[in-house]
């Protein structure tokens, strides 16, 4: 008997690799015994990525699949494919039982199927389920609407993360911000860019997160750093990014582990000097430069006990240790 071969879906890379063997005249048979993928998985991929020459084009293909893997499934779907389930749901709605009473109580039970609360409200909210939104507490017929949030700026040119080149020797870099608390309505942010290769910190105290003022620290920074790439976020401040002096790449929306070093050395910073709840107004440039360079002088466990500055310094990230006292850090703790 044949043995079936292991399932797996094509991956972002897998689809450069079609595109680089398809442009060379390879075949579907062949581009299947490379990649380790049935000839038929290979057929289906080329066949609904189509360019009007006939070409195929990996960019276009993931962003196909992206689309359609994130509409494979619609609010209730699990609801609606088991009728006992469904059924009970709706008895213990008509007995004023909240969505997370009914989940709550089929794990405790070990009732199967199960389902979550935040699935109950998703079918609740569809059209399927908005006759029985009368039985909540609230009535609501939908997911309360946040009030005050800015409008949604598209950034210009934006290119995704997941675009970028993962040449050998290219430096890649992280930034972001950090602000006060909205409570004390102070405009000052702490701007934070980090090399994650040396663990390298750099940064500057800004008076407010407008694009221009965005502009004029990352050039001041870019100058001072030999970067190749940097990640940000979808904040508006980075409208301006063709000017920051450095290849930006923006993370998903909603995804900022995608830049995981910045979030983290920021973590790192607030630890040891500028907790949350401090008012950044307060806090001298001077100080805060005191405040990186002592933590650019730590010896990390990761880098071999060997600190940022040396490591920046072997990889040409930098051309020399800057001359800066540590001593306000050290007496601003």
């Amino acid at each position: 008997m044949k043995k079936r071969q292991s399932f797996r879906h094509i991956k972002g890379h897998d689809r450069d690799r079609i595109q680089a063997l398809r442009d060379s005249w390879h075949t579907q048979k062949e581009i299947a015994e490379v990649l380790g993928f049935s000839e038929s998985a290979i057929s289906r991929e080329l066949s609904r990525n189509p360019t009007r020459v006939g070409r195929y084009k990996a960019d276009r293909a993931r962003d196909h699949a992206e689309e359609k893997r994130a509409h494979s499934k619609y609010p209730g779907m699990k609801i609606d494919v088991y009728p006992d389930l469904k059924q009970y749901i709706i008895r213990q709605l008509k007995r004023l039982r909240s969505p997370d009473e009914i989940a709550g109580r089929l794990k405790k039970k070990g009732i199967t199927p199960r389902i979550g609360k935040n699935a109950i409200y998703k079918w609740l909210y569809s059209d399927a389920g908005h006759p029985y939104c009368r039985f909540l507490c609230a009535r609501r017929v939908g997911s309360r609407k946040q009030n005050g949030l800015p409008r949604r700026v598209l950034i210009p040119d934006r290119k995704p993360l997941h675009t970028r080149p993962d040449t050998p020797g290219l430096i890649h870099a992280e930034g972001d911000l950090f602000v006060s608390p909205t409570r004390l309505r102070v405009k000052d942010s702490g701007l934070l860019v980090v090399v994650p290769i040396a663990h390298l910190l750099k940064g500057n105290i800004i008076p407010n997160k407008t694009s221009a003022v965005m502009v004029r620290a990352m050039q001041k920074l870019t100058t001072q750093l030999s970067l190749d790439t940097c990640a940000f976020d979808n904040g508006i401040e980075n409208v301006h990014h063709k000017e920051f002096g450095v290849d930006a790449y923006f993370c998903d929306r909603g995804a900022p582990w995608q830049k995981s070093h910045v979030e983290s050395s920021i973590g790192l910073i607030r630890r040891w000097f500028l907790p949350k709840g401090t008012n950044l107004a307060t806090i001298p440039d001077n100080i805060f430069q005191s405040q990186l360079h002592l933590l650019n002088q730590k010896y990390r466990k990761s880098l071999g006990y060997q600190s940022a500055y040396e490591v920046a310094m072997e990889r040409g990230i930098i051309d020399c240790i800057p001359k800066i006292s540590i001593t306000a850090a050290v007496a601003f703790r």
